[in-house]
């Protein structure tokens, strides 16, 4: 018998007497359908087609529609008004005829008569902020949707129906695969006051000053995606699900007081006409600083800009290429700096516009945060395509469009900030400009998958953010690592652990779960970072998101096609990860159930003796066998007595002399310890089992079982751990890398488990 053979027979001995032999003929029962959580995602996925490949990359026959817009914008600064006319030229690459066109029209989520404020349920609060009992109940509704006063093709009205956020036009003729259309909407509406009902754009009003600064983004009529996984996205824009927009170009012409300063989506045609000699000299100077921001607009200049009045306008022109949206900021109080940046073969300008309020903060952090970002997510995915990224500092934001995003942070008016202010700013806008990778190249369906853009960004910008602390540890200090939001395991616990009444699945519409950050943001960050870390490791990882996200830059992937490219570029089948993180609320929790020590002799046991016996065997003392007697049984306490127990069984020592050379004996363990180690799973989420052990001498080791340690049982399973030297306790998930929502299980020998504010408590008295 070889050394294989030899374990094996032992192996089998073990299990057999431990619980684990062929158990007797059952009652018949009914059968049931596979519902093992390692099964392929068949009935959950749609059929790979031409258009979209079983791999997760486009199909031969993938195509995406265009829509281009040339536009030209008033802002009116005394009424707070928007004015726009545009020219849409939509191209039409799919293979059907098209009889109408949808157009959303998202400013009508703020109109008189939305149906957005009436889509939640509602009650009287015991106690309510004043503001906001006076908003709900007592003011009268703004009205800031879109007012439509012209739609024409070649100088005639269409016939259009509008249907609260979305517009249907009608074509006469039907728009063929491969044709275009041209038509112009005339419209405006009324700015809302963003700090106010915290829209996604708007205006701040500075009393104080008496002046504005806008933000301003869904402010015109956008064409709705038509693709062949929806048709038309006409889903409706009730406020949380975002956007589903195509890609185009963009010619966009901005009139706003000539003292204002204005940045946007796109390239500045007119830079020289819109910027004073003094701001071009110090742009020119900007493109060649790699190392720290210039000051285009100063803080001084921006003060005494706020002093100042006109009626005197200017237009800012700009041309933007295969971008699916647009957005502009514009206000007389802007300080602007810029620092330039080499991302691969590229050099993108990282911006920064804020008001003095955000000072010093802003000036201190928000270029070096633009910076991180654009080399982290890099490095992620691809080089940053386009020539700039910037931050805007605005009350209470945090939006994202193309090359330019809003961002709050703003420190108390003696200029003193909270670590929790500063780290928030950074924070959200690593995550702001973050999104001009997700979705707004690898671009998603906001208004159907919410995490496919905040779930992966949130996950990057954890990426990122580590990076900052590592690139600039002042700015952390004392800390040891940046104290990312989002991202850690243990950060999502409290979350995974809650009332299952108000927990949905991630593969949720962001408009029918109950916690938005924690189901669209926190969770499928935190999948995708234990994804990395623990179940496939950086590199396997890490070339595989890179392949999804250069695979759909510039077009529209789906759940699947992100799924399907994680396993196909890793060759790790990742179904049961999908299925139990994505697809359902269950959460982890695993525990050891019990240690059993065992020890080995050639003396047959009553319960070797019964499990030989259903095989007939009766000739005990003659068959080749050892029997394992475990530590602290009725048996092992009498053998103990008559010292038929010994730490190594006799026949075994014989058979290794009599059937191994020297050298094949030095090879082999000789294990004085046989431990079997149970863990149970009261929680549905498979995970791996990763353990520590701590020997007696003080020594440890750790190993990691893989999750398919369940594929057979879910419930429970056990593992034999044969070792030299005596274990002294057992710790699993050591560094609470699976975000296991009950560690008090999680030790042997058991340990008392405190409470977070037990730990406080602890630490006080220890100070």
């Amino acid at each position: 018998m070889k050394s294989t053979q030899l374990i094996t027979a032992f192996l089998f001995s073990f299990f057999a007497i431990s619980g684990f032999a062929q158990e007797e003929p059952q009652e018949k029962q009914e059968g049931h359908i596979n519902q093992n959580k390692f099964r392929q995602l068949y009935q959950e996925f749609s059929t790979p087609n031409q258009y979209r490949t079983a791999s997760g990359a486009p199909g031969h026959a993938y195509y995406q529609n265009e829509a281009d817009y040339v536009m030209n914008i008033i802002l009116d600064d005394k009424s707070q008004k928007l004015f726009g006319e545009e020219t849409i030229t939509y191209i039409n690459n799919s293979p059907d005829k098209l009889t109408y066109l949808w157009v959303q029209l998202d400013q009508n989520v703020r109109a008189k008569d939305s149906k957005s404020p009436l889509r939640n349920g509602d009650a009287i609060s015991a106690v309510s902020q004043t503001g906001s009992f006076v908003d709900s109940y007592m003011a009268e509704p703004f009205d800031g949707g879109f007012n439509i006063e012209k739609v024409l093709k070649d100088g005639k009205p269409m016939k259009y129906t509008i249907n609260q956020t979305m517009m249907r036009i009608d074509l006469d003729e039907a728009l063929n695969p491969g044709k275009k259309i041209e038509f112009s909407i005339k419209w405006w509406y009324n700015i809302n006051d963003h700090v106010v009902n915290r829209g996604r754009s708007g205006y701040e009003f500075f009393p104080k000053d008496g002046n504005y600064a806008y933000v301003i983004a869904q402010f015109f009529p956008r064409m709705a995606v038509y693709n062949d996984v929806e048709g038309w996205q006409n889903y409706q824009f009730w406020g949380s699900g975002e956007f589903a927009l195509p890609f185009g170009d963009y010619e966009v012409n901005i009139t706003v007081p000539a003292d204002h300063f204005l940045d946007a989506t796109g390239v500045l045609q007119n830079r020289k006409d819109v910027y004073t000699k003094k701001m071009m000299d110090r742009y020119e100077q900007a493109k060649k600083s790699f190392d720290k921001p210039v000051l285009i607009v100063t803080q001084e200049e921006a003060e005494k800009a706020e002093k100042s009045s006109t009626n005197k306008t200017k237009t800012w022109k700009f041309k933007a290429e295969n971008v699916r949206d647009f957005g502009f900021t514009s206000s007389r109080k802007y300080i602007c700096d810029m620092q330039n940046v080499k991302v691969g073969k590229n050099e993108v300008m990282a911006v920064s516009i804020y008001s003095k309020e955000g000072n010093p903060l802003w000036e201190e952090y928000s270029t070096k945060a633009v910076v991180q970002t654009l080399k982290s997510y890099s490095r992620m995915t691809f080089d940053y395509p386009y020539h700039k990224a910037i931050s805007v500092h605005a009350k209470n934001q945090g939006m994202e469009y193309p090359m330019i995003c809003w961002n709050y942070g703003r420190p108390n008016e003696d200029g003193t900030y909270s670590d929790r202010t500063k780290f928030g700013m950074i924070s959200v806008i690593i995550h702001e400009i973050g999104h001009n990778f997700f979705p707004m190249i690898v671009n998603s369906d906001e208004r159907q998958w919410g995490w496919m853009d905040e779930g992966i960004n949130t996950f990057v910008q954890y990426v990122a953010e580590q990076d900052f602390g590592e690139n600039f540890p002042t700015a952390i200090a004392p800390l040891d690592k940046y104290p990312s939001r989002r991202g850690d395991p243990a950060k999502i616990v409290s979350y995974m652990k809650g009332n299952q009444d108000y927990i949905a699945p991630i593969m949720s519409n962001p408009e029918q779960v109950y916690q938005l950050g924690n189901n669209a943001y926190g969770k499928p960050a935190t999948a995708l970072n234990i994804l990395r870390e623990t179940i496939m490791g950086r590199e396997l990882f890490d070339h595989a998101f890179r392949t999804y996200s250069q695979r759909w830059m510039f077009k529209h992937p789906t759940p699947e096609d992100f799924f399907r490219t994680m396993e196909d570029a890793s060759a790790v089948d990742l179904d049961w990860f999908w299925r139990g993180w994505f697809y359902t609320t269950d959460y982890v929790d695993i525990g050891i159930k019990s240690v059993k020590s065992y020890y080995i002799t050639d003396k047959p046991t009553k319960a070797g003796k019964e499990m030989l016996s259903r095989y007939n065997i009766t000739n005990y003392d003659e068959i080749d066998a050892l029997y394992v007697v475990e530590e602290g049984s009725e048996e092992y306490e009498a053998n103990m007595k008559t010292k038929k127990i010994t730490e190594s069984a006799p026949k075994l020592k014989a058979y290794l002399m009599d059937n191994f050379s020297e050298e094949e004996r030095r090879t082999l363990k000789e294990p004085k310890h046989f431990y079997e180690i149970t863990f149970e799973k009261p929680g549905g989420l498979v995970m791996p089992i990763i353990l520590e052990y701590t020997y007696e001498d003080g020594t440890s080791e750790r190993i990691t079982f893989p999750p398919q340690i369940w594929r057979k049982n879910d419930k429970e399973v056990s593992r034999v751990l044969a070792t030299d030297k005596k274990i002294e306790s057992i710790t699993l998930d050591p560094e609470q890398q699976t975000a296991d929502i009950d560690v008090s299980n999680n030790n042997w020998p058991q340990q008392e488990t405190k409470s977070e504010f037990e730990k406080f408590k602890d630490q006080q008295n220890k100070d």
